[in-house]
């Protein structure tokens, strides 16, 4: 019985966080412009406005050098297995401020002060206190949403080093000679994979990271057919490594057929282990957030590649669990179906849309209507 059109759960777009923007800093400076606002509408005398100021971004310069020293005390003593043995590597490493700004708080501090300059120690000193005591009770350490954001930037997770391990060890070497593996195929059984649009690597990414080794087990509706041609490459020491796909066939509601290359991306097996595992100390929350992170990150990869252009198809997906036994198979044929679409549009733009130069004036006379004579450019006929 025919089944109505299949539709992923959740789009891709809605599954898998875009790169963050630059909202936070346009907050700093909105929060900016209407604190300054509420300072001027105060009344306050500018100069005592300007010592406060001072005050507190000194305050702040001495919390980042009161830090940078506990730091200190640590590193200097892997001097030789962090910095290469050289103390001013330390040094630049635990104190981040910069200390031009250090010693212009506190000049501009000290010409700010009124006649009660005996208080200047004191004043410093409750400052570091603070400083102190913000350090012990953990008031410093960065929020979850700071970590990560840093972790993105200098792309420093788990999933950038798995994303570009699978794609320079593996998707690099496979991708290209994928074409001509089923340009092979398709001459020996034309009828099979007719469709060039699908001749692609269709790689499953489960946000999951549940990652079945027997996709017939997976799912009843995808059968193994065979293997595509076997690359065998020299590689890090091993010789006549294999490198090779599998087709299958993906039955829909009608019963019908179709074929293409797939497989899931190895890698999700690594961020599923280490949720496992205690030693890892890696949540499910922080597996998929990996997880969605691997997609984005492969994606952004596999476009800036020449050599992989229109040789992959990444699906990501969530899995609906036990309810749905052909959850699999229909997401996959959902995609197979955009691509006959896509190849189908393709090929009516690429109909030419001049009359044959077979035909002779007559016949030709015949063909063009006046909306397709020669208009003039101008509306008002001249």
């Amino acid at each position: 019985m025919s089944q109505g059109p299949w539709r992923p759960q959740r789009c891709s777009t809605l599954l898998i966080p875009r790169a963050r923007g630059g909202r936070a800093q346009g907050a700093v400076y909105l929060l900016l412009a209407v604190s300054a606002a509420a300072l001027y509408i105060t009344g306050e005398p500018l100069v005592s406005t300007a010592r406060s100021l001072t005050f507190h971004f000194l305050a702040l310069q001495i919390g980042v050098l009161l830090k940078g020293t506990c730091y200190l005390a640590e590193e200097i003593l892997h001097l030789q297995s962090r910095h290469r043995g050289s103390f001013w590597r330390v040094l630049s490493a635990c104190f981040p401020l910069r200390w031009p700004t250090l010693l212009l708080c506190t000049l501009s501090y000290v010409a700010l002060l009124d006649e009660d300059r005996q208080k200047l120690g004191l004043q410093l000193g409750l400052a570091a206190l603070c400083q102190l005591l913000s350090l012990t009770l953990g008031l410093h350490k960065p929020s979850a949403v700071e970590v990560s954001e840093m972790s993105e930037r200098s792309k420093q997770n788990v999933a950038h080093g798995l994303a570009w391990s699978y794609y320079v060890g593996y998707l690099k070497i496979v991708l290209p000679r994928l074409q001509k593996s089923m340009e092979e195929f398709s001459k020996a059984n034309p009828n099979v994979v007719s469709c060039r649009e699908t001749w692609k690597l269709h790689i499953l990414v489960p946000l999951s990271c549940d990652v079945c080794d027997d996709l017939e087990k997976a799912d009843s509706n995808i059968q193994y057919l065979t293997d595509l041609t076997e690359t065998t490459l020299t590689r890090a020491g091993t010789k006549n490594r294999v490198y090779k796909h599998s087709l299958y066939a993906i039955k829909d509601g009608d019963n019908k057929l179709w074929h293409c290359a797939v497989e899931y991306a190895t890698p999700l097996q690594s961020l599923y282990a280490m949720s496992q595992d205690e030693c890892a100390a890696f949540s499910r929350e922080d597996r998929l957030e990996q997880a969605k992170i691997f997609y984005r990150t492969l994606e952004e990869i596999l476009k800036c590649s020449k050599e992989c252009a229109g040789t992959y198809r990444l699906i990501a997906y969530e899995d609906s669990g036990e309810a749905e036994p052909h959850f699999l198979s229909r997401e996959i044929l959902w995609h197979l179906q955009q691509q006959h679409c896509e190849e189908y549009t393709v090929q009516e733009e690429n109909i030419p849309h001049t009359p044959s130069t077979t035909l002779d004036s007559a016949e030709l006379s015949l063909q063009i209507s006046s909306l397709d004579l020669p208009q003039p450019l101008r509306s008002d006929g001249f």
